[in-house]
């Protein structure tokens, strides 16, 4: 099949708005943790600033995943799913991906600049990341892992540096090993499709077992509640937060990782996004961990 099948102009900008993903920028709304965490969500000028790093990681993130599907247009072709893409399906053609892509990263940048160079920088440290995964660290066993969790990390990390609010060692390290958690879970999911179909799978797949996966994303699930808890705990000891509160938001936020853990234990976590949008019942949990947590920061 050709790279460059021809198809109406219609069909292309359809196929093209698809192939950027914009149902995954859900993703980015972890860029409202560290202003929410940080009970500064209601600032206008945190707003706004919060808002160009959401715009700029959107940005961002449909440009990598254009370039993406472009190198992997022949193996998703081989996918049983991936091979529905509108790039692997022919409807957007390589050229036009990275056109596009080189539009998008310019505009990140453009929107990024508007907050200030502190953003600038966190976007460009998460183009040259995820650029880099595209053109090979994807094949390197671990490398892959950390570097996709990155992007998680650096999204809630975006922020708090754009509305210039200070990161707790524990905001960080929630953030990160709850990146891993479902960096990982993802890629066990990938596994137990290989396994169940055949499917051709990642270089770097080749090189894990399930039972490694599982274990990476068991030990970065135990760190996280465990960070997350401690900050709840600290939260007695200062007199600006409700601490009841604070605890009481530990019983949801274990539940809902368990209730994640459900799906990832079942191969079902291959998108993350989806999980957060199909599970009504994790959506509930989720609602109860954030009222808890809103009223522990706000009343």
């Amino acid at each position: 099949m050709s790279d460059t099948i021809a198809t109406r102009p219609a069909g292309a900008i359809a196929g093209l708005v698809h192939a950027a993903r914009p149902h995954q920028w859900v993703k980015n709304l972890l860029v409202l943790a560290a202003p929410f965490a940080a009970n500064r969500l209601g600032e206008p000028a945190v707003l706004l600033d919060t808002a160009l790093a959401l715009a700029a990681f959107c940005l961002a993130a449909s440009a990598v995943y254009l370039v993406n599907d472009a190198i992997d247009v022949h193996a998703d072709r081989a996918h049983p799913t991936k091979r529905h893409r509108p790039i692997a399906a022919g409807v957007v053609s390589t050229r036009t991906a990275y056109v596009t892509a080189a539009v998008l990263f310019a505009g990140s940048v453009g929107v990024a600049l508007c907050s200030g160079p502190p953003l600038v920088v966190v976007i460009a440290v998460y183009c040259t990341a995820q650029l880099g995964y595209c053109l090979g660290w994807k094949h390197q066993p671990v490398i892959d892992l950390c570097i996709v969790a990155s992007g998680f990390l650096l999204r809630a990390i975006a922020g708090g540096i754009a509305a210039g609010i200070p990161l707790s060692q524990w905001f960080l390290l929630v953030t990160a090993f709850g990146s891993l958690f479902m960096v990982a879970g993802k890629r066990y999911a990938e596994i137990v499709l290989y396994e169940r179909t055949g499917a051709e799978i990642r270089a770097s797949l080749r090189r894990y077992s399930a039972s490694y996966l599982r274990f990476v994303w068991a030990t970065a699930a135990a760190i996280m509640i465990l960070a997350y808890a401690l900050w709840a705990f600290e939260m007695r000891e200062r007199a600006d937060y409700n601490s009841y509160w604070a605890m009481l938001s530990i019983v949801p936020f274990v539940v809902a990782v368990l209730r994640y853990a459900v799906d990832v234990d079942n191969g079902g976590a291959g998108e993350p996004e989806r999980i957060a949008l199909r599970d009504h019942v994790l959506q509930v949990i989720g609602v109860c961990w954030v009222a808890s947590l809103a009223l522990s920061l706000y009343v």
